[in-house]
């Protein structure tokens, strides 16, 4: 399995916290789907390569990704092929960590992703 655990940062931590709140999704994992499905909608790649994680928030791939792990890895795997990586578990995990970061920030920024109602617009806007 090329990703055993995701882990986030402190900022991405303290953001998810303001989303759980604002938004009343009460699980980690559902807001870091949202993110991660986000950023990589966006086909440009993300500024920041260097992440910390230093929260104490970590999830299993399992409890991540749900029923449909392999859908997530063949979306990360294909992001990887776009912009010429070698899908290999450690270019996975990286483009997982900066992927998941970068749509958290999406998430954060935009004052209409505060609502259930705006991150489903979010992510069926062409």
């Amino acid at each position: 399995m090329p990703v055993d655990h995701v882990r986030l940062s402190q900022p991405a931590k303290d953001r998810l916290v303001y989303l759980k709140r604002t938004t009343g999704i009460t699980q980690w994992n559902v807001l870091c789907r949202w993110a991660l499905l986000l950023s990589l909608k966006d086909p440009s790649t993300p500024l920041v390569k260097d992440i910390v994680t230093d929260s104490n928030v970590e999830m299993s791939w399992k409890t991540f990704a749900g029923q449909h792990g392999d859908l997530y890895l063949a979306l990360l795997k294909q992001r990887c092929v776009v912009i010429g990586e070698e899908p290999t578990d450690d270019n996975i995990q990286r483009t997982l960590t900066v992927h998941l970061h970068r749509g958290i920030g999406y998430l954060g920024a935009d004052k209409q992703m505060a609502t259930i109602e705006g991150m489903v617009g979010a992510v069926v806007r062409p």
